[in-house]
């Protein structure tokens, strides 16, 4: 690393719930500490957030404007830009190098990039996403409940969706789509819940006075819908930066994601990672609580592991990368 390189104690790589968490709790350690921030949430689409304890209803947008303010607060600096790489530095951190050409340096890193819906390839899914094109009724239920639901099955688990939602609203239909076909049991539960099914491929959504108000089917058919949730195609965890420090992955069911302990923690010493980059299921009160225990450990170790060194008379390292 070049000797006029900018260091840092720790450098955070995105700057949504899970980072601003852990940059909280490192800048309050008296860490220095910065935030880089492509600024690519996963749930900007959506202008209200549910379910985070004293902020429902907040805008994605405010919410992280507000941690952006607490963070600075406590001298945390926050970047606009991307992160293009890490490396080893060779001492006891990494080189982190920015879009714009430019490098830091941090002792250890926290990795909370997030990942991306992959959307099917529907007419007006895209569009309507995060309006009336829904994904999570923990995440959006109340809000439509009672409305008459449209579900377009995802090809690996048909029914699931459709049987989720069932209970935030008595009028659910389900469009296998693209799906294979039903199991005997998955069209018992359907039944009892009162889904309707409907075969036959989805050719799109339709929309009047930015409103949606129906499925059109390939055959021509339409079904009056008012909103319609449906499952990613694929969720991609924006990874790039683990990838290339070589970081274990998990296999789950939906699709490969960093392993990571239960602190956060990769397998590449002195690098963490949290939130949906971790996982698909890690909403934004998750995130907070995963990005804090992060922070805390980071510091924890940083601490004990100067002290250790300092009374063996060695170079601080924090137990850091090897």
């Amino acid at each position: 690393m070049n000797a006029h390189t900018e260091r840092y104690e720790v450098v955070v790589v995105g700057g949504g719930a899970a980072g601003l968490s852990a940059a909280l709790v490192l800048g309050r350690s008296r860490r220095r500490t910065l935030v880089v921030d492509a600024g690519e949430p996963r749930n900007a689409p959506t202008p209200h957030m549910q379910g985070v304890l004293s902020r429902d209803g907040t805008s994605p947008a405010a919410y992280l404007a507000a941690g952006r303010a607490e963070i600075a607060a406590y001298g945390v600096e926050w970047r606009a830009g991307r992160v293009t790489g890490a490396a080893p530095d060779g001492r006891d951190g990494f080189t982190v190098s920015l879009a714009d050409g430019t490098a830091v340096g941090a002792r250890r890193l926290v990795v909370t990039t997030g990942l991306v819906d992959e959307l099917p390839e529907i007419d007006g899914v895209a569009e309507r996403w995060g309006r009336d094109v829904l994904h999570c009724p923990y995440c959006h239920g109340w809000e439509v409940r009672d409305r008459p639901f449209g579900v377009i099955a995802h090809p690996a688990m048909p029914a699931h969706q459709a049987l989720m939602v069932s209970h935030w609203s008595s009028d659910v239909t389900l469009f296998l789509h693209t799906a294979a076909g039903l199991s005997d049991r998955e069209a018992a539960l359907l039944d009892a819940a009162g889904v309707e099914v409907v075969t036959g491929e989805v050719a799109g959504l339709a929309v009047e006075d930015d409103r949606l108000t129906g499925v059109r089917l390939a055959d021509g058919r339409f079904v009056p819908r008012e909103v319609v949730f449906v499952g990613a195609t694929r969720l991609a965890a924006r990874d790039g930066v683990l990838r290339q420090l070589g970081a274990k992955r998990d296999e789950t069911p939906f699709g490969e994601f960093v392993a990571v302990d239960g602190t956060g923690r990769t397998s590449v010493p002195g690098v963490w990672a949290a939130g949906n980059v971790t996982g698909p299921q890690e909403q934004v009160v998750n995130a907070v609580g995963l990005g804090y225990r992060a922070g805390v450990t980071i510091n924890t170790e940083l601490l004990f592991g100067d002290l250790e060194a300092a009374v063996d008379g060695g170079e601080p390292t924090g137990e850091g990368p090897a």
